[in-house]
């Protein structure tokens, strides 16, 4: 069984002043995602990156709520993490492995960071990793343009660290 995991599709960064790369086309996908691992009864997990107390992104800063656009039905499981790595000082890896899954699709936000980090842990605790190769995205940096950004991530992930699938041919 696989486990949908999506990351820190929050107010902030998906509305924020720097726009992410085809995010509209994300949120299609994101969405696709959830309704094919309702269906296939797959265990839900979404992802929300938080600071310290007195950060922008305090705990319960409206910035930090998951997007609206997600059509959540409130089965998911929702947790906050502080590190890039959805696994670091969280119950992630036990939860997994408590409702039976051998693995982890991951998608959201942002490809360098927090989709990077996590596809790599991924693999190291022993999960199969699969990046969904159109479910992740980020905003254009001074050095790449966002749209570079998600193509060399899928790349260079691909193989040794995790499987990268589209969207369209992912059965849960």
């Amino acid at each position: 069984m696989y486990a949908l995991l999506i990351l820190d599709m929050q107010v902030g960064l998906f509305h924020g002043p720097d726009k992410p790369w085809a995010g509209e086309a994300l949120l299609n996908t994101l969405n696709s995602l959830l309704s094919k691992a309702r269906r296939a009864g797959a265990p839900i997990f979404l992802a929300r990156h938080v600071g310290p107390p007195g950060s922008p992104i305090e705990p319960g800063n409206p910035i930090t709520e998951l997007v609206q656009e997600l059509l959540l039905q409130g089965d998911e499981v929702i947790f906050e993490k502080s590190r890039p790595n959805a696994f670091a000082m969280t119950d992630l890896a036990d939860r997994l492995k408590a409702c039976g899954s051998q693995g982890v699709v991951i998608a959201g936000m942002k490809t360098q960071y927090c989709v990077d980090s996590t596809c790599r842990a991924a693999r190291d605790l022993g999960f199969d990793a699969v990046l969904i190769a159109d479910g992740h995205t980020c905003t254009d940096t001074p050095a790449l343009k966002a749209e570079n950004i998600v193509a060399h991530h899928n790349a260079t992930l691909a193989g040794p660290f995790c499987r990268v699938v589209h969207a369209e041919n992912w059965r849960f």
